[in-house]
């Protein structure tokens, strides 16, 4: 892959070789996958409070301390998105018995973590993303699924075999089909190109195709919450001072629910559950975001978390009750959380 002019103050070596960037790199992609199933009320989701009947908290924590060292490779790797994406679900599943936990993550985290160690390996000074490099970690993240091969896109439908996951049916190049790897190799078919086909009814695949835009917008609502509650401090995200990071996570999880229409609700059930699901996380935000705004035109400029929880707890039962699940949204936040880690986020 050609290297990117993106003006980044570090040099871009092809290989990372200095064990402690990819080490750094792995442990944020673990710590953001550890705080976000952590986090609670997270509408509809597995949360350190709420399981499934057949996916639990703890397979979720077992799937995120499993995968170290594929993401650890994967900061030190130029190529083999597929390949690693497959590693990830293997040692996922070896190391719990919940299913499908992670795959929309690892779809993220792989890509970014190849970034991170591209963009961070050479840096002379303390490794961390500033806030206004965020946005080159998303254009090298972009140029690599852009590089993907048909062997990556082999490599992508073996590890669906694994992980069982739930995906719309489709005439080209189905899931299903045991033909399609076939079909894929003779066509040379990319991992990019099926990411593009699926733009329009997958989140996580219009994330690649786009930019990780998505990802950037989560990393940075965390960011600017944890920012506001500590806010003499300088515009670095590592002098936030206090906790907050679960408060940080709820709010911004609501906030991209409502923006984004969540893939996994629409495929599990339809597009009217999905929009009405958006369109409740959206209220509940409404109207606690006005509470807060009067309240700061009264002269109270610290806003009142607690005011929230309610409506989102009320909102989670719900969801929960009718096995209404935002996992993509909850794949999003990770990305956004490893961002912001990799950014010097600390709590």
């Amino acid at each position: 892959m050609n290297p990117i002019n993106t003006g980044f103050t570090c040099q871009t070596p092809g290989l990372a070789e200095n064990p402690h960037i990819s080490n750094l790199i792995a442990r944020c992609a673990q710590l953001a996958m550890l705080l976000e199933v952590s986090a609670s009320p997270k509408p509809g989701n597995v949360d350190r409070e709420h399981n499934y009947p057949d996916t639990c908290f703890e397979h979720f924590v077992a799937s995120s301390v499993s995968v170290y060292p594929v993401l650890e490779l994967a900061a030190r790797s130029r190529n083999g998105i597929g390949a690693l994406i497959r590693s990830a679900v293997c040692e996922s599943s070896a190391w719990q018995k919940g299913g499908n936990t992670h795959f929309g993550a690892f779809l993220l985290l792989i890509p970014l973590s190849m970034a991170a160690g591209e963009l961070l390996n050479s840096c002379e000074k303390t490794p961390k993303l500033l806030p206004d490099e965020f946005e080159v970690l998303a254009a090298h993240a972009h140029a690599f699924v852009q590089a993907t091969d048909s062997e990556d896109a082999v490599e992508f439908y073996r590890a669906f075999e694994v992980a069982g996951v739930r995906v719309n049916s489709v005439d080209e190049f189905s899931l299903g089909d045991p033909e399609s790897t076939s079909e894929l190799k003779a066509q040379e078919v990319t991992l990019y190109e099926l990411m593009d086909i699926a733009r329009g009814y997958d989140l996580i695949a219009n994330e690649w195709v786009s930019g990780f835009g998505r990802c950037l917008e989560g990393a940075k609502s965390i960011t600017d919450f944890m920012q506001a509650q500590n806010p003499g401090a300088e515009n670095s995200v590592s002098n936030c001072s206090g906790t907050g990071i679960n408060e940080a996570i709820v709010y911004t999880f609501l906030k991209l629910l409502s923006r984004h229409r969540d893939t996994f609700i629409e495929t599990k059930f339809d597009k009217d559950t999905a929009d009405y699901v958006s369109s409740r996380a959206g209220e509940i935000l409404s109207a606690w975001e006005e509470a807060s705004g009067n309240a700061e035109a009264s002269g109270n400029t610290t806003r009142d978390f607690a005011a929230l929880l309610p409506a989102v707890q009320e909102f989670d039962s719900e969801l929960l009750n009718k096995r209404i699940n935002p996992g993509s949204t909850a794949d999003i936040i990770i990305a956004g959380l490893f961002i912001a880690l990799l950014g010097g986020l600390r709590f």
